[in-house]
């Protein structure tokens, strides 16, 4: 496989390098592989930190920024950051109103926020926790206990980034994050395997005509596999898993979200088929989302995400944000 890159052991570092060059506006610290926005501790204000294996981009570092995360943590690709570098994030960003820790839930991310939460509170630091365990199509996969954290990661982040912007304590913050993540579920599929740096090939076989329905963003296995499907096929289907989960009964965000190798120009037209049967399902959507946000490298293929919001969350979505990856209203 062709990959832009030096070798692997360094694909992370390099990439790091090349996002403290675009963005000045964020303290990159390359070696001990922590993201934290320029102006931070931010006086009076909670803060939110996440983090993941890197892979996702622009999850995690990419929402770092006024209104939404304060820092971030990267790992080695597809493998959570350490408690080390979790104490450093929270004690760079601390400004004595309290941490939140954004945690999906894939385990070795579970257990690491933990660990790194107990740390931090010998510190002095008071930190709350917060997990993310939006996805639908399976519960338990080769990276978790219970259901994984996917697309709704997006909306946690943004919705109680503006609630700790608009100086919500810190136990206000985490409700508000946890009511987002309560009223929402996701829904993936992938055209595509997904291939690492390390190996160099895809990482699972998926034949020429097939797809996999409800895939992870590892490249977990999903519900099941398929012949390919037309884009309002596949519409209908992840729709339909979600709305048979979350009946709901407000007006919806939705997020159509590309896992890193599909095209704007085939997301915008699955976003049409997305709407279309949300629409014939009496869904009002208020605000959508298209794009390559939570991603798995060079996969194919799209996920799915729907909120149910009312008019505060859907104001601290409104509200102003600046990050790399979510700019509005600033």
């Amino acid at each position: 496989m062709k990959m832009l890159i030096n070798v692997p052991e360094t694909v992370v570092a390099d990439a790091l390098r090349g996002m403290a060059a675009a963005h000045p506006d964020l303290t990159v610290d390359v070696e001990n592989r922590v993201i934290v926005r320029r102006d931070a501790p931010v006086h009076g204000q909670a803060a939110l930190v996440s983090g993941g294996g890197s892979g996702h981009e622009p999850l995690h570092g990419g929402f770092v920024g006024p209104g939404m995360l304060s820092a971030a943590c990267p790992g080695e690709v597809f493998t959570s950051p350490v408690p080390d570098q979790m104490v450093r994030a929270a004690a760079a960003v601390d400004s004595g109103a309290g941490v939140l820790f954004v945690v999906k839930n894939y385990t070795g991310d579970v257990l690491n926020f933990d660990m790194a939460a107990e740390l931090a509170e010998d510190e002095g630091i008071q930190v709350a926790k917060v997990l993310v365990n939006d996805d639908v199509a399976v519960t338990d996969s080769l990276f978790t206990a219970g259901r994984r954290g996917t697309g709704a990661t997006l909306f946690v982040e943004k919705i109680a980034g503006a609630a700790a912007a608009e100086g919500r304590p810190l136990e206000q913050v985490e409700a508000m994050a946890r009511r987002v993540n309560e009223n929402s579920r996701s829904f993936g599929v992938a055209l595509s395997a997904v291939t690492t740096p390390a190996k160099g090939s895809p990482t699972f076989d998926l034949p020429d005509g097939e797809l996999e329905l409800g895939i992870g963003i590892h490249g977990e296995p999903g519900r099941e596999r398929r012949p390919m499907m037309t884009s309002g096929e596949i519409a209908d289907f992840a729709v339909h898993a979600i709305l048979e989960d979350m009946p709901p009964h407000n007006p919806v965000l939705l997020l159509v979200n590309g896992m890193g190798a599909t095209p704007l120009l085939e997301l915008y037209g699955f976003n049409a088929e997305v709407q279309r049967v949300l629409a014939e399902r009496g869904v009002a959507v208020v605000r959508t989302l298209v794009g390559n946000y939570v991603t798995s490298l060079d996969m194919a293929g799209a996920s799915v995400t729907l909120c149910q919001v009312d008019e505060e969350m859907l104001g601290l979505w409104d509200a102003p944000v600046r990050t790399p990856a979510l700019r509005w209203g600033m």
